[in-house]
């Protein structure tokens, strides 16, 4: 079985490396954005009903494999509890900029799907909070993740959760490569 949370800013690429182990490993990746934003709202920023959310989340978590991602915590300690790996990604917040910025034009001139109405009010808003992001709320999450601390992985570079499931993938084969 494999059940993986990943967790990180905006922009630190949690859904790039997560759409590219999901088909490596032929697993399920859930983005937590499309839990907690009401998708059925015609109001842009509406949240998921706790309760829905709550029931979404166990319905995901009852599956025998996944990949979730997002930059939730606090409505996720069951999501940590089943994982059976949890990645932090801790890109610089600069780079994450970047990518927020790059992700915003590439949508809006659609080269990129967009899930929801950006705009220049949105994308400041982003940038704000991601700036705030590692000192408040990732501060938070691993607090919440303390209990787990044995299946939490911190990685600088999003790129180095490709290295352990490239190991394990040879040892399971008997080391060829």
């Amino acid at each position: 079985m494999t059940k993986i949370h990943m967790i990180g800013g905006p922009g630190s690429g949690k859904t790039y490396i997560a759409a590219k182990l999901s088909k490596m490993l032929g697993v399920p990746r859930h983005d937590l954005d499309s839990i907690f934003w009401d998708q059925d709202s015609e109001f842009f920023g509406s949240q998921t009903p706790p309760v829905k959310r709550g029931e979404k989340l166990n319905k995901l978590l009852s599956e025998d494999k996944w990949i979730i991602e997002g930059v939730y915590y606090s409505w996720l300690e069951e999501s940590f509890r089943h994982a059976d790996y949890i990645f932090v990604f801790k890109a610089n917040v600069f780079v994450r900029d970047w990518r927020i910025l790059k992700r915003f034009i590439l949508r809006k001139v659609k080269l990129a799907p967009s899930p929801r109405k950006e705009n220049l009010k949105t994308l400041i808003e982003l940038l704000k909070w991601n700036h705030q992001y590692d000192g408040n709320n990732l501060v938070e999450a691993i607090k919440l993740m303390k209990p787990y601390k044995d299946k939490v992985i911190i990685l600088t570079k999003s790129d180095d959760v490709f290295k352990l499931f490239v190991k394990r993938k040879k040892k399971s084969s008997g080391g060829a490569a």
